[in-house]
């Protein structure tokens, strides 16, 4: 089964930036997607943003388009994001996913929405002067 480890979470102060990173093992090819969510305190888990490992096309929720960069490194098997000018709300454990296969743009939006199949343990991002 496909297994993410998420690093590189901490804390930052209001304005500054971060980058995550996600290694995924566990895959015998390039096709899956991987994905990236958060769960702030006393809220719903939201999804941020999606990519497809093989070719590379990426998808955000539309609440995330602009601060927020989804990257991958194929020669490293880690997907990256990286989050500009971060406010307090952005407070949350960041969650990787991933799930096997070759999807549609469509099809990731809806991943987005509803979760992928294997999930890494998170990172804490508090952001806070």
């Amino acid at each position: 089964q496909l297994q993410p480890v998420e690093s590189g979470g901490g804390l930052v102060q209001p304005g500054g930036s971060l980058r995550l990173s996600c290694a995924v093992s566990g895959f015998t090819s390039d096709s899956h997607a991987v994905g990236w969510f958060r769960q702030a305190p006393g809220k719903e888990r939201e999804g941020v943003a999606c990519i497809s490992f093989h070719d590379g096309r990426i998808q955000y929720a539309d609440s995330m388009k602009g601060r927020f960069t989804i990257s991958r490194d194929s020669a490293k098997n880690t997907v990256y994001l990286q989050m500009d000018n971060l406010k307090p709300e952005d407070t949350a454990v960041y969650y990787c996913a991933a799930t096997r296969g070759q999807y549609s743009d469509a099809a990731m939006r809806s991943m987005i929405q509803y979760g992928m199949d294997y999930w890494g343990k998170g990172t804490l991002v508090t952001v806070s002067s």
